[in-house]
């Protein structure tokens, strides 16, 4: 199946006390059409910055630094602004977590989804509106030619990011970024919203690219996964892969702290000590700080993918020298 989306080699930096840090560093991504690839990890692995770099959103003083990102067969890291522009919205589109931060809170909702329409494609504001009122029902509104004219006040969390999604989808984009879309909902919402992407992904034929720290969501949604700690991609595979035979340490230790109904009344793992801060990564394996299976020659160099099976690698010394026996 041919990449729609190819990310290699993306490193991202922001200054820090001891000079400009790559938060994101070497990050290698493909994504099918119609497939979900999910982006796990805690928070500051760099998984939103990830994103952003994608669609060259870093803000200021951030810095995209090397990589290439290729849409559709097309360069895109190179392109003029004005042209990086158009490609937003009308081939790669992204959502974020809180909607209420990407709605202007004096504009009705109905007129910001047209001003999406308007800015990719031509046509009379009538017709801008009839289009959002029919991406209004697709995504599931309900009172939809009411809702056009609501603020986004007085629309509830799930209603604004279902506004948001179909903003997203007005220009028919091949690739959706989604950047954490449920975790400001509760879990009822949250079901409706996974339901929705999926039957939207369906009809549209878009590609997903899901960023997220629930396990849950990727298990409901992801056809293949790929873990993120400090600003690498440390394992990747398919869903049944990463969740089902995880390799890396790091993966391991996340999918032990993942609540479940199995283990209710008993006490959830944890993973010793935090993420390191940009800039004070350790030598050689940035996971090797909390590792429990750490060697001496993690703590000397950097480990590089060891291939599992055609679609599955892990970068890991322990998993290497395993495969080595």
């Amino acid at each position: 199946m041919s990449s729609v989306l190819e990310v290699e080699g993306l490193a991202t930096s922001f200054p820090m006390e001891r000079g400009r840090v790559a938060v994101v560093d070497g990050v290698d991504l493909c994504l099918a059409r119609g497939e979900t690839l999910a982006l796990v990890g805690e928070s500051g692995c760099g998984k939103s910055v990830t994103a952003l770099s994608i669609l060259r959103l870093v803000p200021k003083p951030g810095r995209i630094e090397a990589g290439r990102v290729r849409l559709g067969g097309r360069e895109i890291q190179g392109l003029p602004v004005t042209e990086m522009r158009r490609v937003r919205g009308r081939e790669i589109s992204m959502i974020f977590q809180e909607p209420q931060t990407s709605l202007n809170p004096v504009v009705r909702v109905g007129a910001q989804v047209v001003e999406a329409i308007r800015l990719h494609e031509r046509g009379s504001r009538e017709a801008a509106r009839a289009r959002a009122l029919e991406l209004f029902e697709r995504v599931r509104i309900p009172d939809a030619p009411e809702r056009l004219d609501a603020y986004p006040h007085e629309l509830s969390g799930g209603l604004k990011q279902r506004v948001v999604i179909a903003m997203a989808l007005a220009a028919h984009p091949k690739v959706l970024v989604a950047d954490e879309p449920t975790t400001a909902l509760d879990v009822t919402i949250q079901a409706q919203i996974l339901e929705l992407l999926r039957e939207l992904q369906r009809e549209l034929g878009m590609a997903i690219l899901l960023i997220t720290h629930d396990l849950g969501v990727v298990n409901e949604l992801a056809d293949r996964v790929a873990v993120m700690y400090a600003g690498r991609i440390v394992e990747a595979g398919t869903r049944a892969e990463v969740l089902g035979q995880p390799r890396h340490p790091y993966t391991q230790a996340l999918l032990r702290s993942m609540p479940a109904l199995a283990k209710r009344g008993e006490r959830l793992a944890e993973i010793p000590g935090t993420v390191p801060w940009p800039g004070d990564w350790p030598a050689g394996c940035r996971f090797s700080t909390r590792c429990p299976r750490v060697m001496d020659v993690c703590r000397a160099r950097e480990p590089e993918a060891t291939r599992l099976s055609p679609t599955h690698t892990a970068r890991c010394f322990a998993v290497a020298q395993e495969l080595a026996t």
